[in-house]
């Protein structure tokens, strides 16, 4: 027996600069806009369990980012300015002339915690799940990353094959221990294909796995977090491994001293994946937060 879902999502096709974008929706069209951004190797209907759990006030929104899940692969590869860029045709798109609240998980996370500074006039309430900003990077590591990246257009990177939707789905209940059966064999069909021999193959773009040449600088970072007038939430899973780096010495108090309106909030019984271990739980925590004034 399959999820029962208690609000199915329309699935929209939207011109994305150049890209054809894969976009769930749900919600009365007249609600209050909420962009729910998925993290690396997701995908939007990921969020469903989550959208199941949040009351009938929202408008909620969310795209599978390019080369994930059903919208398009861009060929010459990723660049992490393009999810900007993306997310500000997408807010044009649904949301024109009113400002939002971004949801992001993840990489998801990194895209709105950096947008909400860039764009601040157009961001209310930004929420930032199990993602904090990356590690800085060493200046001297850029000819090596660079070489690397060169090597891997040489040899075009393969996805992952499952033997049948059973290993995706166990895939799945990897990825988040708390999720039940049910859910993981309703979510399975979206994360996966068919492929060659009668397997089933990742919708990941591999191109995401090269790696990315350009080195992450966390002071570029932290100056677009200065200029954040939104709320900020950051939501950790109290058994994820990015909550224990948080907690080193530093770590935590670095971050929240970019920002001058930010709370903090830990989910019990979970791990990275908190949409998928405890939807319910991050529901709560959510609506209070989005609905604050």
């Amino acid at each position: 027996m399959s999820y029962q879902v208690k609000r199915k999502a329309e699935q929209l096709t939207v011109p994305v600069r150049g890209l054809n974008y894969r976009v769930y929706r749900w919600g009365q069209p007249d609600a209050a806009p909420v962009f729910l951004l998925h993290g690396w190797a997701d995908t939007g209907i990921s969020f469903q369990y989550l959208v199941d759990a949040l009351p009938d006030t929202w408008r909620l929104i969310a795209p599978d980012w390019r080369g994930f899940g059903d919208t398009d692969w861009n060929r010459q590869g990723y660049w992490f300015p393009d999810y900007l860029a993306d997310l500000d045709v997408l807010i044009d798109t649904f949301a024109a002339n009113k400002k939002v609240r971004l949801v992001g998980h993840s990489m998801g996370g990194n895209v709105v915690l950096l947008y909400a500074g860039i764009c601040p006039e157009r961001i209310s309430h930004v929420v930032t799940l199990e993602q904090y900003g990356l590690s800085d990077s060493d200046p001297d590591s850029a000819p090596e990353r660079y070489a690397h990246w060169l090597g891997q257009w040489r040899k075009p990177p393969v996805n992952l094959e499952y033997d049948d939707i059973n290993d995706m789905e166990e895939r799945l209940r990897f990825l988040g221990p708390q999720l039940s059966e049910e859910r993981a064999r309703f979510l399975a069909p979206y994360w996966c294909k068919s492929a060659e021999q009668g397997k089933l193959v990742s919708k990941i773009d591999p191109g995401h796995k090269r790696v990315n040449p350009v080195l992450y600088r966390r002071a570029e970072a932290r100056a677009c977090w200065r200029r954040i007038t939104a709320k900020v939430l950051l939501g950790l899973g109290a058994d994820s491994e990015l909550t224990k780096r948080y907690r080193e010495a530093g770590v935590a108090q670095e971050f929240k001293s970019s920002f001058a309106n930010l709370t903090e909030i830990v989910i019990p019984r979970c791990g990275h994946m908190l949409h998928l271990d405890q939807p319910e739980l991050t529901a709560v925590a959510l609506d209070k937060f989005l609905q604050e004034e």
